[in-house]
């Protein structure tokens, strides 16, 4: 089919003109505009203004695509929820009030203002040339001559004073910002009695009457449901599945050996010490000779037999990096010493000691200790290596050949995957309870997310076609088709008696506990002096003493008008806890630094007064959303009404 298409072009184009251009002048280009796609339907409305579904699109993609430069690596699925684009259009809808709110207010920007905001501000640094001029090069690389920059900058200066003059002038006084800071890191001094679910377990018996009860509750029917699974086969096209069609003779492989011998051989190191008797290049001519003699004669003096070289070196080398070491350099390969000191130690045997060397540094004296490497590995050792090595740009550039081909096959002889694995000589693999989700230990494309979205898909699971071919790593394709499918479902009781009890017990258990807690709790009221048996302690935010969440807030949350004060918190499936608070201390000594603290709970309160006024310009400027809601069901029931027809 495809390739009837490719051969055909010019017919094909002459067919969708006669299709196209009689159903704009038919419907009109807004009303074809409206088949296609529905981009001029309304999703709100500010002051009056349309904002149609095309700008909201564009503008979630414009979102997606910040995100994208931002976070390279980030999950295109999780960047096109509707969460997401929620926030698009929040995003959007702001702009246009605030624009509205330039326009009421008359906020203009003038344009030495413009120019000195250009000129100063650092954000606007990768804009501006060394001589301070606008970089057209720089602008033109994000489709934008010079007049657009300047309006949208225009517009953007403008814009900012709408809010700029609320959130840059909040004030938080040195008062206010002590009894908040003191309110949210007070300490108070508690006693807790906990009422562990675990110690109420042995005292709850369920019956067989509680346990069918509990499983056949709708609310817990997801705890003992067996999920969504399938059994599938897949095929994979990659370099590895074709470098194994792919035959090199004997001659081409030794033939890469030889190329490429230096990859294959160990690179000889050799081991030295050395004594030098420093001579630099700024050394006069007397200088140089001294030294020229002083080593010399150490060289005479090595020539003794009862003359030990690491003691001669370490009392007379000039060299502090190697002279405590008795000179020595330790291991070196050719390229890491000066040229006339390493052709004399490559030239030397171990043992060996060289005459006068001189380099840039002075005079040397070399002695060989060691020798390691310059072994060359066999052909015979390294052929698979190399086989490897040469198949591999011969497979990747047969991947590039076959990849269309394969995609189209897939997709055109959809009823089987045999085809495939006979044309490309592929392997038929297979798996069984397979998630809809990657599970931690999958490998390969049933890891990937966007390959079992495609095996779980309608037409995969309904019709039993195969998957289309999805990109599952670097020049690998895949495509699967589902053999054997589950839909998730409720297991038999039978089969999860015992996990039912086991929840229901822990349920028991809580309410035991709960109950125990609230008897207690009744009577420490009516009786505050009576004893409890938890330890005094002290309890603030910023140090909870690791107890649940839950304690901690009620205890700080507490009325303590009246002291001694009782609390009680139901923690759940974990007990349930009292706590009996006696007094109330100042702020934690960890707490914030009062001057952080100010700046913070001045900001705070700068933000939250600049979400006010945005919320008054909503309603001032009329904001209707409803249509966004109205387009996202007419999406939802247009995708149910596809899925309904492709059964």
């Amino acid at each position: 089919m495809f390739d009837f298409f490719r051969k055909h072009t010019r017919v094909m184009q002459f067919a969708l003109v006669l299709l196209i251009f009689p159903s704009f002048v038919f419907f009109g280009v807004q009303g074809y505009s409206r088949f296609m796609g529905g981009g001029n339907t309304v999703v709100a409305k500010v002051a009056g203004h349309d904002i149609t579904k095309a700008e909201w699109d564009n503008a979630h993609q414009a979102q997606i695509e910040r995100i994208r430069r931002q976070m390279p690596n980030a999950d295109a699925k999780l960047l096109d929820t509707p969460e997401m684009k929620s926030q698009s259009l929040d995003g959007l809808v702001r702009e246009h009030v605030v624009l509205a709110a330039v326009d009421k207010l008359h906020l203009v920007t003038t344009d030495d203002r413009l120019q000195r905001m250009f000129a100063t501000d650092p954000q606007f640094a990768p804009y501006r040339n060394a001589d301070g001029s606008l970089n057209k090069d720089v602008i033109g690389a994000q489709g934008m001559s010079s007049e657009m920059f300047a309006a949208r900058l225009r517009q953007d200066i403008s814009m900012r004073q709408v809010v700029q003059g609320l959130a840059s002038t909040e004030f938080a006084p040195l008062s206010a910002t002590t009894a908040a800071i003191d309110a949210m890191f007070q300490q108070r001094e508690v006693q807790i009695e906990r009422f562990e679910t675990k110690d109420s377990v042995a005292k709850v018996n369920p019956s067989d009457a509680d346990i069918e009860a509990y499983y056949k509750d709708p609310k817990h029917a997801a705890e003992f449901e067996a999920p969504e699974q399938a059994t599938v086969e897949y095929v994979v096209l990659d370099v590895d599945a074709l470098k194994k069609g792919i035959t090199v003779s004997d001659e081409e492989l030794r033939k890469y050996y030889t190329e490429n011998e230096s990859r294959y051989s160990t690179p000889e190191e050799r081991r030295a010490s050395h004594i030098l008797v420093k001579a630099e290049k700024g050394a006069t001519a007397d200088e140089r000779t001294k030294a020229k003699a002083k080593a010399e004669s150490l060289l005479a003096e090595l020539k003794k037999p009862q003359t030990v070289f690491a003691d001669l070196a370490r009392k007379n080398s000039d060299d502090p990096g190697s002279a405590p070491r008795g000179g020595d350099l330790d291991f070196f390969s050719r390229g890491a010493m000066l040229k006339p000191f390493e052709d004399a130690a490559f030239a030397l045997k171990p043992g060996e000691t060289s005459g006068i060397v001189e380099t840039e540094y002075g005079y040397h004296i070399i002695r060989l200790t060691g020798v390691r490497g310059g072994g060359k590995r066999s052909f015979e050792s390294v052929r698979t290596e190399i086989e490897d090595e040469v198949k591999k740009p011969l497979a990747q550039k047969r991947f590039s050949e076959l990849a269309v081909e394969f995609t189209n096959m897939v997709y055109e002889q959809s009823d089987s995957l045999k085809p495939v694995i006979d044309k490309f000589k592929l392997e038929l693999h297979t798996a069984k309870d397979v998630k809809r989700n990657p599970v931690p230990e999958a490998t390969g494309p049933l890891a990937n997310p966007k390959f079992l979205a495609a095996l779980f898909g309608n037409d995969a699971i309904t019709n039993k076609r195969n998957t289309e071919a999805v990109e599952t790593g670097a020049s690998q394709l895949a495509s699967g088709r589902v053999v054997a499918y589950a839909k998730a479902h409720q297991l038999p009781l039978a089969e999860v008696r015992a996990r039912v009890r086991e929840r229901v017990v822990q349920v028991q258990a809580a309410a035991l506990a709960r109950k125990l807690g609230e008897e207690r709790l009744a009577t420490l009221k009516k009786t505050p002096a009576t004893p409890m048996t938890g330890a005094v302690q002290i309890i603030s935010r910023a140090q909870g003493r690791e107890l649940p969440r839950a304690l901690t807030d009620a205890v700080l949350k507490a009325p303590v008008a009246t002291l001694p004060a009782f609390v009680g918190i139901d923690l759940g499936e974990q007990g349930y806890a009292l706590a009996k608070l006696t007094k109330v201390l100042g702020r934690d000594p960890i707490a914030a630094d009062p001057a952080q603290a100010q700046t913070s709970y001045a900001k705070a309160w700068g933000d939250a007064e600049s979400q006010a006024y945005y919320e008054a310009l909503k309603l001032r400027f009329k904001v209707d959303t409803s249509g966004a809601a109205a387009a996202a069901a007419s999406a939802d029931a247009a995708a149910s009404s596809a899925q309904d027809s492709s059964r």
